[in-house]
Order: C-alpha cells, then sequence, then structure tokens
C-alpha cells in the first residue's frame, strides 16, 4: 500500500515563516526608497544584519573556515545582487511587473539544479512549480505579460538570477558548514559591497531621516533571523521545495496589503490558490508502507 506525505517538517514551516516576512517588506521598502537610495539602503540593512548576527554569534566564530568564508562570500554576492537590483528595478517599474519578472526565479532553480548539479526534479515538484508559477502570473495582474524591457525590467531579471544563485549556493553549503558562520559573512558581504559600489553608481549619501533609518535597522535584524532560518532549513529542505515555498511570498504580501486597506481582485485571489496548491502538491510523495509480517502457524 502507498501514503501520502502532506503535513510540512519543521525546516518547511520555518521557510514558510520568512515568506510572511518578505511578505510585508514591500510596502516599507516603497517608502524608504523616497528618502534613501537602493545601495545606500540595502548596505545599511545588512551591515546592521550582520553586526547583529557577529553579536549573536561571536562565541562560534573562532571556528571560521576557508570554506566557510567562500560559502558566505558566495551567497552574499547573491543577496548583493538580489536586493539591490530588485530596489533598484520598484524605482523605475511597477510592482506587478516586478512582481512577475522576478518570479522568473521559480522555474531557473530546478532548471539550473538539473543543468549544472544532474539532478532532475521529481514530477510533484514540477506541477507544484508550474501550479506556483501560474499563480504568480495572476498575481501580477492582467498587464504581466505586456512588458517593455528597460533599464528597470532588465535589473529586476538579473535580480531573478542572483535570487535562484542564492538558493542553489545555501542548499550546496548548507549541510557542510556551519551556518551561524556563513550568515555572519554573507550578510556582512552584502552590506558592505552595496556601500562600496555606491561611488561606481554615482549614489550619494542621503541626509539622516527616521523614514529610511527604521526600516533599514528593524529590517536588518529580520533579515539576520531570516538567513539564519534559511542556512538551518535548507540542510534538510531541497532547492526545489524551497523555491515553491518561497514563491508565496506575494501571496503574503497581499495578505498585508488586505489588512491595509487594499482590495484583492479575483484574479489575484485566484493566483494566491493557485501558489498554494502548488506548495501542497509538491509535497506529495508516495511513501511504501512497512510490509506487515504474518504469523507462522
Amino acid at each position: 500500500m502507498k501514503s501520502l506525505s502532506l503535513l510540512p517538517s519543521r525546516q518547511e514551516l520555518a521557510l514558510i515563516l520568512v515568506t510572511v516576512f518578505w511578505g510585508g517588506t514591500f510596502f516599507v521598502v516603497h517608502l524608504a526608497m523616497q528618502h534613501a537610495g537602493p545601495l545606500f539602503f540595502v548596505g545599511v540593512r545588512f551591515c546592521t544584519a550582520g553586526v547583529m548576527a557577529l553579536l549573536f554569534c561571536r562565541g562560534h566564530m573562532r571556528g571560521l573556515t576557508r570554506k566557510e568564508v567562500i560559502a558566505g562570500a558566495l551567497i552574499g554576492v547573491s543577496i548583493f545582487l538580489g536586493y539591490g537590483l530588485q530596489t533598484y528595478g520598484l524605482q523605475t517599474i511597477p510592482g506587478s511587473q516586478s512582481a512577475f519578472i522576478t518570479a522568473m526565479y521559480v522555474p531557473m532553480v530546478p532548471l539550473v539544479q538539473w543543468l549544472v548539479l544532474g539532478r532532475p526534479p521529481h514530477l510533484m515538484a514540477w506541477i507544484g512549480i508550474l501550479l506556483a508559477f501560474a499563480g504568480l502570473m495572476c498575481l501580477s495582474g492582467p498587464d504581466a505579460g505586456s512588458l517593455s524591457f528597460g533599464p528597470g525590467e532588465i535589473a529586476t531579471l538579473l535580480c531573478a538570477v542572483a535570487v535562484a544563485g542564492e538558493i542553489l549556493l545555501i542548499g550546496r553549503f548548507a549541510g557542510r558548514v556551519d551556518s551561524r558562520r556563513v550568515t555572519v559573512v554573507q550578510l556582512l558581504v552584502a552590506g558592505l559591497l552595496s556601500l562600496l559600489i555606491m561611488p561606481v553608481a554615482g549614489e550619494q549619501i542621503p541626509d539622516f531621516s527616521w523614514y529610511w533609518a527604521l526600516p533599514a535597522i528593524g529590517m536588518g535584524l529580520m533579515s539576520m533571523v531570516i538567513q539564519l532560518t534559511m542556512n538551518w532549513a535548507q540542510k534538510t529542505v531541497s532547492p526545489t521545495r524551497a523555491t515553491v515555498i518561497y514563491a508565496g511570498e506575494p501571496v503574503w504580501g497581499g495578505v498585508v496589503g488586505r489588512i491595509a486597506g487594499d482590495r484583492l481582485p479575483a484574479l489575484a485571489i485566484v493566483g494566491g490558490a493557485l501558489i498554494v496548491a502548488g506548495v501542497l502538491v509538491s509535497e506529495l510523495k508516495f511513501k511504501a508502507a512497512p510490509a506487515v509480517e504474518t504469523a507462522k502457524p
């Protein structure tokens, strides 16, 4: 006989909680961008997160290895590119287009994993990914398909590549390194890179304002918790499964928006249902029931 495994594990529940926090940040970042540039905001956010993580994990940093420095640096570069490019894109394109283009990381992860690592996803994971991606398109609205690729669109597409890279890199290193030490390295690398690139991009340090300071510090603390959680959870959750869970971010964004007074159109509700269905379907795994021994007469 066969049985179905539907209940998520502790690690998967933790990643679902990560998407809840992610979904609630769009409105905060949108307000902060009216008072600071994208590189400065990302830099302050992740430097704050890195310093907090360093203080939190200071007792474990003495054992830092070369492999952990390399892993943290690679993941940190992906974080810098993902958050920096998406924040830059949001300055010039609507949120619906940004959501649609960023969602390209959903099919990118299993494809890259297949091409680079030679590990094709199982059938139910593919079905879950397709359902989640269809849901993301619905959430993006009826204009999602009519994209004119300018600087903002190109930056956001590159952001999707960076997000896919981050998920795969975390999945590759998670079981081989200390997640606390790697988290400290990746957060500091992401933050320092953002600040160092500012002069090259021609971005100036903004005047002090609590409108960017409070979100940057608060989201820095959140980023530390999120990255520690991702590094811990992806030791047992595959990159493909994690990708489908992360695809629920727009659903939670819609929930937060509804609480703030936004009205979700019918198409967005359908999209949210498809994403939830994708998460559930991707978890379906047929397990063989143990054989029952019969006593001999």
